[in-house]
């Protein structure tokens, strides 16, 4: 009985706390906007955050918060490209508090016909920026993907591989560094661009990329030391069980070398092979 009464006594106070707030929020005006994007990418800066809240005309502050539509705000700044998700809420001191959260790009794409746009972390495309240039891996090349100048999902099926490969290199630091590019060339299939060394670095597609990968850098440690950087034009990773090594023209009368590895059946110096 005891326990009743006091619940009972704990639902009216709060019935008339939230009365009480309520009564406030109606009177109350907004006297600050305070904008909070993380991060440090800004694909959108504070004058286009303002330019869609109307902050330029000072619309919000002063206004009644019961007489300003908070989810129109919301809705107003996902419309953005940009902008990944936002929350528009004002607290008990009258301060309209808004919280954006940027598109993360992954990865830069520009297709057959020359348009450029970003693939973001989810996969999604999105447009350039005039505002910011991220530093993200590039693909070009034989890729047939459009883009409507609106945030979509990849739809073919080389955009998707170069999607999966560009994502597993951003999730390598060692990658990351190291491989600055992905091009499609006219059998769509993916060659690597190093920053280090002069070869291509012909991938195929993006099936078995950890077990491509690991080959790759079991050639880097065991075959490139002995011959250098620039010795091979081309290193086949295509095939999960060797890698092949293709070298210039200037190292061709060099002996042909098989070099073993736990992580391969052989990794191969095809020197001999006519391109």
């Amino acid at each position: 009985m005891l326990f009743s009464v006091i619940w009972v006594i704990s639902l009216a106070g709060l019935v008339v706390l939230m009365s009480f707030i309520g009564i406030k929020k109606s009177t109350m005006t907004c006297k600050k906007v305070q904008v909070l994007i993380p991060g440090n990418q800004y694909f959108i800066d504070r004058q286009e955050v303002d330019d869609i809240l109307g902050l330029n005309n000072n619309s919000l502050i002063g206004r009644r918060l019961e007489n300003i539509n908070l989810h129109g705000l919301e809705k107003s700044l996902k419309a953005n490209p940009f902008i990944e998700s936002a929350k528009v809420y004002a607290d008990m001191d009258g301060v309209i508090v808004v919280e954006i959260s940027q598109r993360q790009p992954m990865m830069r794409m520009i297709n057959l016909n020359g348009q450029n746009f970003y693939v973001d972390e989810h996969g999604l495309k999105i447009p350039v920026s005039d505002n910011f240039t991220a530093r993200v891996v590039v693909a070009n090349g034989f890729i047939d993907e459009a883009f409507l100048n609106k945030v979509d999902t990849l739809h073919t099926a080389i955009a998707q591989d170069v999607f999966k490969t560009a994502d597993f290199i951003r999730k390598d630091s060692l990658w990351t560094a190291q491989i600055g590019q992905i091009y499609v060339n006219e059998q769509h299939e993916m060659e690597l661009i190093p920053r280090v060394g002069n070869q291509r670095i012909l991938l195929g597609n993006a099936d078995s990329l950890e077990v491509k990968f690991k080959n790759l850098l079991a050639f880097y440690k065991q075959a490139l030391p002995q011959v250098g950087w620039d010795a091979y034009k081309a290193i086949n990773i295509k095939y999960s069980n060797q890698v092949i090594g293709i070298k210039n023209d200037h190292m061709k009368k060099n002996t042909p070398t098989i070099i073993k590895n736990d992580s391969l059946n052989a990794v191969k110096d095809t020197s001999q092979i006519k391109q």
